[in-house]
């Protein structure tokens, strides 16, 4: 997907993006290849590629969900700032969290925002499972995301603790959601959620199966949740 494709394509979804914004993305393409040099953030790094499976791929969230309607957004688990970064680039009023247990990557992401001179971005090293026992940050987000990282029963415990009741957990996820779905059932309902929407569409060019995820928070989250780092993933609630 070269940049004008990219262009095309989203102002077919009615989004639209200023010759600023552009630039920041090829900024961006720029600097995760010079760093991916260094150190592993990606095993996509051809420009056009990046350009359909990172950021357009980020930003099809918002073929779904409006975006301009909230503030707060948390991403969890983003590595290289997917798919919180690709949104706040399109959307520079959010106000965007983004956790990641890797000091590594923390450190990539504040030169990126530097280069990219974003305001309104926090980073912060530590697990989720920490990070969504903390007063600070615990039920304060409109919207969660996580992008293609664990499987539904686990990201639920990471992320709807972090939920605001009234607000939404995206997931965005590749093909064959339904199974998952059935086995993420329960973890969704004990910890607040209920399913709103799964959207499904295929990746322009190649065609891929994505599935946009939506839960609303319903119910505070039980204190005991998340469990200690670790927990979620080795006794997921199924």
């Amino acid at each position: 997907m070269d940049t004008t494709v990219f262009y095309n394509e989203l102002n077919n979804r009615g989004i639209q993006l200023t010759d600023q914004q552009l630039k920041q993305f090829e900024t961006y393409y720029e600097v995760l290849v010079d760093w991916n040099q260094k150190m592993n953030l990606t095993a996509i790094t051809n420009r056009e590629e990046v350009y359909l499976k990172h950021f357009y791929d980020s930003i099809s969230a918002a073929f779904y969900f409006d975006f301009n309607q909230i503030d707060q957004v948390c991403d969890v688990g983003a590595g290289a700032g997917f798919p919180s970064i690709p949104l706040k680039i399109t959307y520079p009023h959010l106000n965007v969290t983004i956790v990641d247990s890797l000091q590594k990557r923390i450190t990539f992401l504040n030169h990126l925002s530097d280069q990219l001179n974003l305001s309104g971005v926090a980073f912060y090293h530590d697990r989720a499972e920490t990070f969504g026992k903390n007063k600070k940050f615990r039920e304060t987000y409109d919207v969660v995301m996580a992008r293609a990282v664990a499987r539904t029963s686990v990201l639920s415990e990471l992320c709807l603790p972090l939920v605001k009741v009234g607000g939404q957990f995206i997931m965005m996820k590749a093909a064959k959601f339904e199974e998952e779905k059935e086995q993420g059932e329960l973890a969704v309902k004990t910890l607040g959620g209920e399913w709103n929407d799964i959207h499904s569409f295929n990746l322009p060019i190649e065609n891929s199966e994505r599935n946009i995820v939506i839960i609303d928070k319903k119910r505070k989250t039980p204190k005991k949740y998340p469990r200690k780092p670790g927990t979620p993933n080795k006794d997921p609630i199924e």
